[in-house]
C-alpha cells in the first residue's frame, strides 16, 4: 500500500508513451458547504473500446487513500467509493467519452482538503494526474450578528427600568424626609405648649 502511494505521488504525468493525464487546474480553492467540479483530461483513441478504460481517482492525505472515484472495464463501480464520499460525487459520463474525466463534490468539508489522484490505465496507456485542494472554514458574520443585539437590549431594559426606578425613589425618599420635618416639628410644638405655665389667679 505505502510503495503504491510512493508510486502514485512520485511518478510523473506522463508514464507510458504519448498518453498523458493532465488536470485543468493544479490548485482549486474552495469553502466549505460549497460545491466544486475537479477535471483531469486524458488521450483518447477513437477506435479503442471504453471496456478497455480502467479509472482510479483518490484522496491522500498523509499515508490513507480514500476512493473518490472507480471505473473499471468502462463502467462505474460505486461500490468501491469510501463512506466519506458517498452521496456526494456527481461524475459526467458524456466528459468521460471525450477524454474527460469531470466529478463534482458537493457539500465540501474541510476534511476534503488534500491531493487528489487520478489515475487512468487503457490498453495503450497509464498516466496519472494530480491536483491540490483547499477546503476553508466558513464562519458566518450573521450568526454573530444576530447574537450580539441580546446584552444590548438587556441593557437597554435595564437602562430603561432604572430611568423609572429613579424618580420614584426619590419620591419617596423626599416624602420620607417631609414626614420626619413635619413630626420633628410637632414634637417641638408639643414641647412648647408643655413648657407654658398655666396662670394661677
Amino acid at each position: 500500500m505505502i510503495c503504491r502511494i510512493l508510486l502514485l505521488v512520485v511518478l510523473p504525468s506522463c508514464v507510458s508513451g504519448s498518453f498523458v493525464v493532465n488536470v485543468t487546474q493544479t490548485c482549486y480553492q474552495a469553502e466549505e458547504n460549497h460545491n466544486i467540479t475537479l477535471e483531469w483530461t486524458f488521450t483518447t483513441k477513437p477506435d479503442r473500446s471504453t471496456k478497455t478504460l480502467n479509472i482510479l481517482c483518490e484522496l491522500f492525505i498523509s499515508d490513507k487513500l480514500s476512493v473518490l472515484y472507480h471505473v473499471h472495464e468502462g463502467v462505474e463501480v460505486s461500490e468501491s467509493q469510501d463512506e466519506e464520499f458517498s452521496g456526494r460525487v456527481q461524475s459526467d459520463k458524456d466528459a468521460l467519452r471525450e477524454g474527460r474525466i469531470r466529478l463534482q463534490l458537493s457539500r465540501l468539508r474541510t476534511d476534503d482538503s488534500g491531493l487528489y489522484l487520478c489515475e487512468v490505465n487503457t490498453d495503450y496507456g497509464f498516466s496519472v494526474g494530480r491536483c491540490q485542494l483547499n477546503v476553508t472554514a466558513v464562519f458566518h458574520s450573521s450568526n454573530l450578528q444576530t447574537v450580539s443585539p441580546q446584552p444590548e437590549s438587556r441593557e437597554s431594559q435595564h437602562g430603561v427600568g432604572l430611568s423609572l426606578v429613579l424618580p420614584l425613589l426619590a419620591l419617596v425618599i423626599i416624602c420620607a424626609l417631609l414626614c420626619l420635618v413635619g413630626i420633628k416639628k410637632r414634637k417641638q410644638t408639643l414641647t412648647r405648649v408643655s413648657e407654658i405655665k398655666p396662670i394661677t389667679t
